[in-house]
């Protein structure tokens, strides 16, 4: 049973990832076709960040009335039906209108599972928990690829959205697999609801939200602008860009696996130094105006972010304490999606106005930020 429900807790994560690089593969075909600037991605992906950012928020009181398996379950029945709408949308208001729930229901599938696999199993699968995120993200560019080169982007959200309502039906079959680690909960970890104000007192909360929000800041930039960046810089097809836009989930995907087996070794915050010492070598490369280099640069990124998300979630009831661990973990993806809602906007803006060729710079300077941030958590709380 254990490894059963591991399996379905990896199939989840899958679900999780297939809609994340949807938006940047398709959206070089979507603002041509609607006749709207290339920086009001950032509008749609501010608004699916915005819903969750409440809905991790919300997180800790959610399970603890409903249960992990039951908000998972729901979770991707929500973002199912999100990208159902998104397939039927014409205009732009329809995305920003489907947005909603979709954000609701990735950030409470985000938090709830984080902190079950932080909670219950080592440093080693929580990097491949984030692995099988990768895995989506990687099957959804071709499946958008696909799709523009046979038919329309619309089928592609549809496929997704019916392979989203599959793993949730798995998801609804393996319940009674939950009750593994339900009686080890309730004896061992009594849960002590912790809101923001009383959570940035605590220290060095408020270093790891600062860092948190830095790297998905860079991350959510890369998973986004990369097809735009292809198509700008090195004048691409679309159908390619959509296709190049899968390289930085390549590299995080291979890295995740990878990781798994080092870092109970190394520990979550050499693992997270390592990490962004390697994205910054892969930064160096995107900056290069040779297309071929640029493409392993992304791919090198990717290599380098791997473990920092899944290190930095694991590393929290160490940090905090299993009791708080949820709460937290709420709180921590709250300032990570809104890292995604404001900074990937941003450099739309900058896009826009100055220069796409930017975009190596933008990444540099949020993974700095983030690596002084975390470091001056370790030193208060390790």
């Amino acid at each position: 049973m254990y490894v059963l429900l591991l399996s379905i807790i990896y199939l989840s994560f899958i679900s999780l990832g297939l809609p994340d690089s949807m938006l940047g593969a398709a959206w070089p075909t979507i603002y041509a076709e609607m006749n709207i600037p290339i920086s009001y991605m950032g509008i749609v992906s501010m608004i699916i960040s915005g819903g969750t950012i409440i809905s991790s928020l919300l997180t800790d009181r959610i399970v603890a009335k409903f249960g992990t398996r039951a908000v998972t379950a729901v979770s991707i029945i929500l973002t199912a039906v999100a990208l159902f709408g998104f397939s039927l949308s014409s205009k732009f208001y329809h995305l920003c209108l489907w947005s909603i729930p979709y954000g609701f229901g990735a950030g409470a599938i985000d938090a709830a599972l984080n902190n079950y696999v932080a909670l219950h199993y080592n440093s080693r699968h929580m990097s491949w928990l984030h692995c099988f995120w990768g895995v989506g993200t990687i099957i959804s560019p071709y499946i958008m690829g696909f799709a523009l080169s046979h038919t329309v982007w619309n089928d592609g959200y549809r496929a997704v959205s019916f392979i989203q309502l599959a793993i949730a039906a798995a998801v609804l079959l393996s319940f009674p697999l939950w009750k593994v680690n339900k009686q080890k909960d309730s004896e061992e970890i009594e849960v002590k609801p912790t809101g923001l104000s009383a959570a940035v007192k605590i220290k060095g909360v408020l270093p790891v939200l600062i860092g948190f929000l830095s790297y998905c800041a860079a991350e959510a930039t890369a998973m986004l602008w990369t097809s735009s960046y292809f198509e700008g810089v090195f004048h691409v097809s679309k159908e390619e860009a959509a296709l190049l836009g899968s390289l930085f989930f390549i590299g995080i995907t291979v890295g995740r696996f990878l990781a798994g087996f080092i870092t109970d070794r190394l520990g979550d915050s050499k693992m997270i130094r390592l990490g962004a010492l390697i994205s910054f070598a892969g930064i160096i490369l995107t900056a290069i105006p040779i297309k071929e280099i640029a493409i392993v640069g992304f791919i090198i990124i990717g290599l380098g972010c791997a473990p920092i998300y899944p290190c930095i979630i694991h590393s929290t009831p160490i940090r905090f304490g299993k009791e708080r661990s949820q709460s937290i973990i709420g709180i921590q993806m709250a300032s990570a999606y809104l890292g995604s809602t404001l900074m990937p906007p941003l450099f739309g803006l900058i896009a826009n106005l100055i220069s796409i060729s930017l975009m190596p710079l933008y990444l540099a300077i949020f993974m700095i930020l983030m690596l002084i941030m975390i470091r001056k958590a370790d030193r208060e709380t390790l």
